[in-house]
């Protein structure tokens, strides 16, 4: 795992003491050594900064030009495959190689049969770009479902690339000119998502997509050479015809090998386990096929309804994994807040992202390693929503919709009202318990029931925190996103929802949050989830092997059932989760007041300082579950503060 940055331009040398400075910049993501490469006659720099995981010698380092020197790479993440590409390479004969890294694969891989051939050979993690030193031109390349991170823009005339938006703000001339559409757009889905960045005239390159730039025209292009949903069309063509117990044994089969490839490393490793299906599925088959006690690592919480340690603890102990967990306390969070900025470089407001940095915290202390069980949700129907979506869409949609409008208007005209006259009870907690709860729901199911269709219902209730988001921000326009150009073909609305978390929630949120935690500390995370052939044999599967009686990962759980007794997992899902409504009012309460005084709003301009005080409020009041929406504006409001 390592940290990319790249200038290509005319006055490249000019740029040399820049580029270090951009490699400096995101140094925790490759302490081990940083390296500038820059080629004159081609107009292009490089710089990397190396977290060493595989071939931990001087012949790993980057970047690194190929055998004929037509090829200059600066790579970013793991080939878990690269032994299989390497032997391949060597059976064609006419290669030496220099060391054992799988970046020297990759390179010799894109020599062989070109950046495409590569492509469609390799499986793994990554992003990287590469210079084509007889074509002239930079290819910026990401993988297929977006775990690696890469952004780009012209700046002054100059293509400048990097890991992290932290390198590209370091180079002369960048104007740091917030987007107020994507500002919008993070206000939605608390993650600013592909291909926009918080900045205007910076963009994310997509999963699955190559970014083609030709310097001396001055000419970008691109094109996407792997779609999870191509993927999952392709796939449910051709679906799974075997029974269950075979399906079942054919995914054991299938991560069993995924966990084994990844847990490749000159470095030690563990995992994160929260006790859940996901987490304790990778540990199981991790434990399975080790000779020692796997390293494992969670994060607690004083209140009970939030604290998963417990269940963590009892499967370690059950598979014998060596085990390691901290309890946060809201004092701890607090100390964590300050650092979201400098970590997510941009707006975030995931709030998992606190245990997240947590436990990637401690995992630092005795790994360099670790494996997760992120995408289990998406891949075989594992959220919660997913079945609430079913059932009230399944029920909302029955009604015409002239008569769901008019409900939508009767709830609106009573609910105010009704609010303040529960509000004005002497007893604050009778207010409280009797106006909070219901009319958060009444509110939000007025604007549900107008929904059209089954996928903007799915968007707008469980998707996007912020419906009105646009008369939230001052200026704001409508940006357009991939889920209006979404096409899943016909499938049923419980694969559909599958699928637009795999290609929208999981690249711009769930993974961002991963990565930018983990290698805030210079953590390596990897998930088996998302292997090539595991991804595939998901998206085969009949949606009764994932989803039956109610219950989400119907087949992941037999298959961990085999390493874990059942009683050790079935119970309700928690999730990564902090107490945000409560601590809002509590101890994150005066940090809160600070950033959102009506004076400062309206100072900054960038949000409707009248509505965003109205809902804080109501929430801290206890009138109203505001927590949500307002942890955004938290976020982006803590984000401007630091980059002032």
């Amino acid at each position: 795992m390592c940290g990319i940055v790249g200038v290509v331009s005319s006055e490249v040398d000019r740029f040399r003491s820049t580029l270090v400075d951009m490699v400096e910049s995101i140094v925790h993501r490759g302490p081990d050594a940083q390296e500038v490469w820059i080629d004159q006659t081609s107009m292009a720099g490089f710089g990397h900064a190396r977290l060493a995981i595989i071939d931990l010698s001087v012949t790993g380092r980057q970047p690194m030009t190929s055998s004929s020197g037509r090829y200059t790479i600066v790579f970013n993440g793991e080939i878990y495959n690269y032994k299989k590409i390497k032997e391949e390479l060597e059976l064609l004969g006419g290669h030496a190689w220099v060391g054992r890294s799988d970046t020297e694969v990759l390179l010799s891989a894109i020599e062989r049969w070109g950046l495409d051939g590569a492509l469609n050979r390799i499986s793994g993690m990554y992003s990287f770009a590469i210079w084509d030193g007889e074509e002239r031109s930079v290819s910026l390349v990401r993988d297929r479902m977006g775990e690696k991170p890469l952004y780009y823009g012209l700046i002054n005339g100059s293509f400048v690339f990097a890991s992290e938006l932290k390198a590209i703000k370091t180079f002369p001339g960048f104007s740091a000119i917030v987007d107020r559409g994507a500002l919008g757009l993070f206000l939605k889905y608390s993650c600013v998502p592909a291909p926009y960045s918080i900045y205007e005239g910076v963009y994310k390159v997509e999963p699955g997509a190559v970014l083609k730039y030709f310097p001396e025209d001055r000419l970008c292009s691109g094109y996407e050479y792997w779609s999870s949903a191509s993927e999952l069309l392709h796939e449910k063509a051709a679906p799974f015809s075997g029974t269950f117990d075979a399906a079942v044994n054919e995914l054991d089969g299938l991560l069993r090998k995924a966990v084994a490839q990844q847990m490749e490393s000159d470095v030690p490793l563990g995992a994160f386990l929260s006790g859940g299906v996901d987490s304790s599925t990778v540990v199981s088959l991790m434990q399975a096929q080790s000779t020692k006690a796997i390293q494992t690592f969670s994060i607690g919480f004083e209140e009970k309804m939030f604290d998963e340690a417990q269940h963590a603890r009892a499967v370690a102990a059950h598979l014998g994994t060596s085990h390691h967990d901290l309890y946060v306390s809201p004092e701890a969070v607090l100390d964590v807040i300050p650092k979201l900025p400098f970590i997510y470089d941009e707006p975030f407001s995931d709030s998992s992202q606190i245990p997240t940095y947590l436990v990637s915290a401690i995992a630092k202390e005795r790994v360099t390693v670790c494996l997760t069980g992120d995408a289990g949700d998406e891949l075989f129907g594992g959220y919660s929503r997913y079945q609430k979506a079913e059932k009230y869409w399944g029920l909302m949609s029955k009604l015409p919709l002239s008569l769901r409008r008019l409900s939508a208007t009767g709830v609106r005209l009573i609910s105010d009202p009704a609010i303040s006259l529960l509000a004005g009870f002497k007893s604050s907690r009778t207010a409280d318990s009797l106006v909070s709860p219901f009319w958060d729901r009444a509110e939000k199911m007025s604007g549900l029931l107008v929904c059209t269709s089954r996928s903007q219902f799915y968007h707008d209730s469980f998707l996007s925190h912020n419906n009105d988001a646009l008369a939230w921000v001052q200026n704001s326009s409508e940006l357009s996103t991939y889920f209006e150009r979404a096409n899943f073909g016909d499938l049923n609305f419980f694969e559909e929802m599958m699928a637009i978390d795999t290609m929208t929630y999981l690249p711009n949120d769930n993974l961002v949050k991963v990565d930018r935690a983990s290698m805030s500390v210079s953590l390596e995370t990897r998930v088996p989830f998302l292997d090539r052939d595991v991804f595939a044999f998901s998206c085969s599967l009949p949606i009764e092997f994932k989803v039956h009686k109610g219950v989400g990962k119907r087949i992941l759980r037999e298959v961990l059932y085999k390493y874990v007794p059942q009683t050790l997992i079935d119970r309700p899902k928690m999730g990564f989760a902090v107490p945000l409504a409560q601590w809002l009012r509590g101890p994150l309460r005066d940090w809160g007041e600070e950033l959102l005084s009506e004076s400062r709003l309206l100072h900054e301009g960038y949000f409707n300082a009248r509505l965003v005080r109205e809902k804080w409020d109501e929430h801290i009041s206890g009138r109203r579950n505001w927590h949500y929406q307002l942890w955004d504006v938290l976020m982006f409001q803590s984000w401007l503060d630091s980059n002032k």
